[in-house]
């Protein structure tokens, strides 16, 4: 590399009679090549790093907020499915909502009661553990979907399969 600057310099002062003047436009249009030459491969690394696996199924490729920070909120019932058939209405007429803050700590809400317990990721964080819910054993969610405003997870109690997409309230 340096060899090649010297030769393009000697060439360069040749054409010209002041020596600082040539050297100067050379190093100036060295230095231009090498800037587009690292931008360039610095936009091919990112590129080639978003194409990677997603850490969820239905989940975003990139975020600029942490996990916990986007679980850290109100949340109402979009969709909830036992085995694949839709029960949404089941949540929705007693306007079931869950809260998750940033501390860990869990509370649901709907008309006929509430309750509330602690929560934590598990499995390079793509499951919640919920534990202590109102006296109940500890659920791991599944993690599908978590973005700024959906959250989709599925639990599993016994052979059933509970899926629940859940948005910002």
């Amino acid at each position: 590399m340096r060899s090649e600057i010297n030769t393009i310099l000697t060439i360069n002062c040749k054409l010209y009679d002041k020596r600082d003047s040539c050297y100067l436009k050379s190093l100036t249009l060295n230095q231009k090549t090498m800037k587009t030459k690292i931008i360039f491969y610095l936009i091919l690394i990112l590129g080639l790093s978003f194409t990677g696996c997603k850490k969820y199924e239905e989940g975003p490729a990139l975020s600029l907020r942490s996990k916990t920070a986007r679980v850290a909120n109100t949340w109402k019932v979009e969709l909830f499915t036992i085995n694949g058939i839709d029960n949404t209405s089941a949540l929705t007429s007693i306007n079931y909502s869950e809260t998750y803050d940033k501390d860990g700590n869990y509370s649901y809400n709907s008309s006929i009661g509430t309750g509330s317990g602690k929560w934590e990721f598990q499995s390079n964080k793509e499951q919640i553990k919920r534990s202590g819910v109102s006296g109940q054993s500890t659920e791991t969610l599944y993690i599908l979907r978590l973005k700024e405003k959906e959250f989709w997870y599925y639990y599993l109690d016994g052979n059933n399969k509970f899926e629940i997409h859940l948005a910002e309230n």
